[in-house]
């Protein structure tokens, strides 16, 4: 770990521009031994792609990867310049840059001391600094992060705890500081036992990065348990760092040591040992419930009665929906938001010791006055009907004689819900395009040229994007575009039509054609979307051959209409500009909606062929959490989509303000977020945006940016960029599964008619037992001893466990970790049936919501017609879950889920209620799920699951959820 002195600071330079202060550093990173001069260009290099001003006065310039051979020493070097310099467009002054020569991530500390110092307000004191102390002081933290108080609070305490040793005791004291968020780990942390008297024992734990906030848990045990040759009835965790405050902790330690407590200890209440303590007291709120009436449930006009009414209070005032999670009741849009029916129960709570909770008779009686509208009491027939879901389920989509969707304009149609969000804009439909040319060519050399010249001026305008896309992958889709029209195989192959007399244009399209047919008649997901690129590129060249201009997207927000989307379709697209998307088949878990998700874009799919109808520039309204959409929408449901949109707009950018912190229920109980990773370059923005943890490593994805099966060194140098980048926080990682809509090119496969059920996962590694060997051993030579989890996927008999784990338990005899986990992906029903079996010897499940669903249903999840209806909120599959969950839980094993219903709104409150542990998914989901079950109560979301299994299908399960909608 680095570590700055003042011998690394320069003070009082000067330059009158960026160029100039980054020649002026990469003089001094040369001077000093850490760079050669070629350095200057690989700074240079990334400021060019992005601006590195951090803020508060502070940028940190340094080199692209391409630019580490220039690294001779890895080191900081810190110069301040007195007059600043003007850093970006917006006219910003960086007063110190902290210049970074990095070969690996020795430099990280120090990044994260400088996010640690952003936290307070530093740049008057960074511009003003006039000796290096000053400036090492600063970046130090020593400002920002002095003492900090020590918490104890009645969240903290425990009594009547059931526990056999004093081990699970201690258990219960380290969760009780993790959910609350005062800790974020033990492992790393030497422990420091302590006997305080016959019945108080103390541990503490010291460590200056798990322990985030310094606080003491004190947990009593129902009956005396033996500790080492005595016996203690409870014990003090005290969470302590080099921030805490010294003097508050020697006051606890002065009540933990006194006589007449210690006497009292194990009869006091927590009320009591709170009083003791000086603890701060938990705040209980006022709740009151009552049943909405109104005919159309809570629309428009009565919500709006409502939050007016709940503004008159200063006190905050929520409600949810069937326990469900709470809103503002002050919100209209939160309130339209929740999609309350007629005969839910919509319960109030109030804040403590405020006027709020005179408002809540007021408000309870407003509800059953109406709102507004008259209302009529709801028989007991229709109570019934309510509670068995019968009346709440999402309306089916209404289909004409032929089977597509019936569109009404100006009324709701019901498709699935693909990727949540409301979006509203003209419609742009991509329908098929037709090009006019004559089949017959002139001179073939004229030809010939025309071919060379529309390629050379596609490649041109291709280049430009690549060289202007805001994200990474939308360049890299183009750069592969590039690359192919850069093959002479492409290229050149329609040569021979121009000699056989054909038109430039004939030759082109005819040769396109016949590549794109052969990728896509060899039944491989991958190759059809390779053949999907060649139609693109083709299409484009078309164009400049025929002079035809192909329809460009509208310049303001549009919703994109299509039969449907390939992954590379969906990447391409600049959420910027595309609204939302509306396709007429897939389902919720295809591809396409997977990267949806990832995007951010509303999405709803299978809505049916009529929506290839819809006119270019008409408008489009559509709900992807709600799996709704409107053609040509009133004025009245485009302002309440608006105000959604802002509402959902302002959810983001808390929950992103919030990314970091813990996902902890209202009533403690903490869910690990994690994320699910395809690329090993995308782990460290996963981290950046709140992942604790990766909760799945794709490693076919990592196989298939090679083009030959990766050696174990490969793999190493691949993996270890994932540890490196998590910086010590767990890594669970899938072994190699391929097979079905997952193929390698370079490892032929048998064709099978059924290739779901046929030889992919564990059942083709098992076949190739090499293969599996040495990714074994690369993983552990990759992590180091680092928190690695290894699980097998597709495993559907024990056979198939014992003869995995026994190939692992080979390589470990060479290759031992002591920080392993094993398990295995629960994704095939057998597994789950039987996970009582599994469950005692594996170390942990995470169950694939994806394939666990299309084989309970037996619904191919990429079908046209059918996927919609593979939805992970059957009862059955669910069911499946919480088999898995309780014997899991039975051997005390932990249980995550990395198939895409972990980021599903409305199925995280049942997930949480089921009991998982963590929930895994893509990067874009984590700040908002965080957010989402910080909103929970884990007794009402297990209330929540227990009438989800009751229920008969999927619709009457959503319809039970009122996660908010996005």
């Amino acid at each position: 770990m680095l570590n700055l002195t003042a011998t690394d600071v320069r003070m009082n330079v000067q330059a009158t521009n960026k160029d100039e202060a980054l020649s002026l550093l990469a003089k001094i990173l040369s001077e000093d031994g850490l760079a050669t001069a070629d350095y200057l260009a690989g700074l240079q290099a990334r400021e060019a792609q992005t601006s590195t001003y951090l803020g508060q006065g502070i940028a940190i310039p340094h080199g692209t990867p391409e630019s580490r051979s220039c690294v001779q020493q890895t080191g900081v070097r810190l110069v301040h310049f007195a007059d600043g310099v003007v850093w970006n467009d917006d006219g910003e002054r960086a007063y110190l840059l902290v210049g970074i020569c990095a070969k690996s991530d020795e430099h990280l500390s120090i990044l994260r001391q400088l996010t640690r110092t952003l936290g307070d307000d530093v740049a008057d004191d960074i511009k003003n600094a006039k000796t290096p102390e000053q400036i090492i002081t600063i970046i130090n933290g020593d400002k920002a992060h002095g003492k900090t108080s020590f918490v104890v609070h009645e969240n903290l305490l425990k009594t009547e705890v059931v526990a056999n040793d004093i081990d699970e005791l201690y258990g219960v004291a380290v969760n009780v500081l993790k959910n609350q968020g005062k800790i974020t780990g033990v492992v790393g942390i030497r422990p420091a036992f302590v006997q305080l008297s016959s019945h108080l024992g103390c541990v503490t734990l010291e460590h200056d990065e798990l322990v985030a906030e310094p606080a003491l848990a004190l947990v009593v045990a129902k009956k005396a348990l033996a500790w080492q040759d005595k016996t203690v009835q409870a014990l003090a965790v005290i969470a302590d760092n080099r921030h805490t405050d010294k003097q508050a902790l020697a006051g606890v330690y002065d009540v933990l040591l006194n006589d007449e407590f210690n006497a009292k200890l194990t009869a006091l209440s927590v009320g009591e040992l709170a009083e003791w303590l000086g603890a701060e007291r938990a705040v209980h709120w006022q709740s009151a419930s009552v049943v909405l009436l109104n005919a159309h449930g809570l629309h428009a006009r009565p919500a709006t009665a409502l939050s007016e009414l709940a503004k008159g209070a200063t006190g905050e005032l929520k409600v949810a929906v069937d326990n469900g999670a709470y809103v503002s009741a002050k919100s209209l849009t939160k309130l339209l938001s929740l999609g309350a029916t007629r005969g839910q129960s919509l319960t109030f709570i109030a804040e403590p010791n405020t006027d709020a909770t005179e408002y809540l008779p007021k408000l309870i009686q407003a509800v059953q006055d109406g709102l507004g509208e008259e209302v009529t009491p709801i028989s007991h027939s229709q109570a019934s009907n309510q509670k068995s879901g019968k009346e709440n389920h999402e309306p089916a989509p209404v289909l004409d004689l032929t089977g597509n969707t019936v569109i009404t304009k100006g009324e709701r149609t019901h498709a699935t819900s693909a990727s949540a969000g409301l979006a509203h804009g003209e419609a742009f439909v991509v329908r098929q395009v037709r090009f006019d040319y004559p089949v017959q060519g002139g001179d073939k050399a004229s030809e010939w040229a025309s071919l060379q010249q529309a390629i050379g001026a596609v490649k041109d305008e291709l280049k430009v994007i690549v060289q202007t896309a805001k994200k990474a992958s939308i360049a890299q889709i183009f750069t592969a575009h590039v690359a192919l029209l850069d093959d002479e195989e492409v290229t050149h192959g329609a040569k021979d039509g121009i000699d056989d007399g054909l038109s430039a244009a004939a030759a082109w399209h005819a040769h396109i054609e016949q590549l794109a047919k052969t990728q896509a008649s060899l039944a491989n997901r991958l190759l059809a979307e390779r053949a999907a690129d060649l139609r693109d590129v083709g299409q484009k060249v078309l164009a400049k051959l025929t002079g035809q201009v192909v329809a460009t997207e509208p310049d303001e927000p549009y919703v994109l209409i299509k039969e449907d989307l390939l992954p590379s379709d969906v990447a391409r697209l600049d959420p910027a500009r595309v609204a939302g998307i509306l396709t007429a088949v897939g389902g919720a878990s295809s591809h396409s909606a997977i990267v949806a998700r990832a995007l951010g874009i509303p999405a709803i799919v299978g809505a049916g062929k009529g929506v290839l109808d819809i006119n270019d520039g008409e408008q489009v309204l559509i709900d992807g959490g709600q799996g709704w959409f409107v053609v040509a929408p009133t004025d009245e449901m485009v302002a309440v989509a608006k105000a959604e949109q802002a509402s959902w707009a302002e959810r983001k950018r808390l929950a992103s303000e919030t990314a970091l912190n813990p996902a902890i229920t209202q009533d403690g109980h903490q869910v690990e977020i994690a994320v699910n990773l395809g690329n090993v370059h995308d782990t460290k923005m996963a981290v950046e945006n709140g992942a604790e943890a990766v909760g799945l490593l794709r490693t076919e994805l990592v196989f298939m940016s090679h083009q030959s099966v990766p050696d174990i060194d490969t793999q190493v140098a691949d993996y270890t960029q994932v540890f490196d980048a998590l910086d010590g926080r767990p890594l669970v990682v899938r072994t190699l599964d391929v097979g079905g809509d997952k193929p390698l090119p370079y490892l032929p496969m048998p064709f099978e008619d059924n290739p779901f059920l046929g030889v992919r996962g564990i059942r083709l590694t098992l076949r190739q037992p090499a293969l599996l060997e040495n990714q074994l051993i690369a993983l552990i030579k990759a992590s180091k001893g680092r928190d690695l989890r290894i699980m097998f996927p597709m495993i559907g008999r024990l056979e198939e466990w014992h003869d995995a784990k026994a190939i692992l338990d080979k390589v470990l005899t060479d290759h031992p970790h002591d920080k392993l986990q094993v398990g295995m992906m629960i994704e095939v029903p057998s597994a789950a049936v039987m996970a009582d079996v599994f469950a005692s010897e594996v170390d942990f499940f995470s169950i694939g919501t994806n394939d666990l669903t299309q084989y309970a249903l037996a619904i191919d999840r990429g079908h046209a017609t059918l996927s919609k209806d593979a939805d992970g909120l059957h009862p059955s599959v669910l069911r499946l879950i919480q088999n898995t969950v309780a014997n899991a839980h039975a051997h005390g094993k932990w249980v995550g889920v990395c198939g895409e219903l972990a980021g599903d709104e409305r199925a995280i409150p049942i997930l949480v209620g089921l009991g998982v542990d963590e929930l895994s998914m893509s990067t874009g989901s984590i700040a908002l799920t965080k957010a989402v079950v910080r909103e929970l109560n884990f007794t009402d979301c297990q209330y929540l699951a227990k009438k989800a299994l009751a229920c008969t299908s999927a619709g009457e399960v959503r319809a039970l959820t009122t996660a908010k909608e996005s």
